[in-house]
């Protein structure tokens, strides 16, 4: 499944998906709210891999993602985009993406990287794994400072991380959805964030996961 809203863009994927024997593009949409209601109302099947921009009309990519993640479990998700920035690449990377392709890779480099992923792997763009290996591995131990977050909010920004929206929390921890919701607002507060993706991309930034969480 194809999300990207330049349509020449999803001409150019589609035309090359369609040479491929074992490639199927089952749906293409121009925005994850339209894919999602696709996939709850079950009007197309579960994908095998969804190729997904991040910057889209509406919901982002990066937003979208844990939802991707939720209703959809078995695709793996490529991130097919034109921002190689490094918030971008860490918070797809830390909310489960199984690859992250530019824009400008080749439809070779795509139509592998689909491949690679579908056979339990993962792909990366050259530059971006240029990137990870001389900058990123480097700079997390450093960035990491104190936050104090309490058990309660480190137990619920853990179910952020796995792509729990508020309710879900609510009911997994048997709590009310306000407290829910209170301990949610304390947790962007401390982090200085104003969303469930910022606050996990941060938090595995910082340090503040326990090591066998990143």
């Amino acid at each position: 499944m194809l999300v990207e809203d330049n349509a020449e863009y999803r001409a150019v994927v589609n035309l090359a998906l369609d040479d491929e024997k074992d490639i199927d593009l089952i749906a293409e949409f121009g925005t994850p709210e339209i894919a999602l209601r696709g996939i709850l109302d079950k009007s197309i099947p579960e994908p095998d891999v969804i190729l997904l921009d991040l910057r889209l009309p509406g919901m982002s990519g990066l937003d979208a993602l844990p939802y991707f993640k939720e209703y959809t479990p078995h695709s793996k998700v490529i991130i097919l985009t034109q921002s190689d920035e490094e918030a971008d690449v860490l918070l797809a990377i830390t909310l489960g993406a199984s690859g992250y392709l530019l824009k400008s890779a080749s439809i070779r480099d795509i139509l592998s990287g689909i491949k690679t992923v579908v056979k339990g792997g993962a792909t990366l763009d050259p530059s971006v794994a240029k990137f990870i290996l001389e900058n990123l591995q480097n700079r997390l131990p450093k960035e990491k400072v104190k936050i104090e977050l309490s058990p309660r909010e480190l137990e619920i920004l853990d179910l952020l991380s796995q792509g729990f929206v508020k309710k879900q929390i609510a009911e997994q921890l048997d709590i009310g959805y306000s407290t829910v919701d209170t301990h949610v607002g304390h947790i962007y507060e401390k982090l200085q964030v104003k969303n469930a993706p910022a606050a996990v991309g941060k938090a595995f930034r910082m340090g503040i996961f326990p090591k066998d969480k990143q």
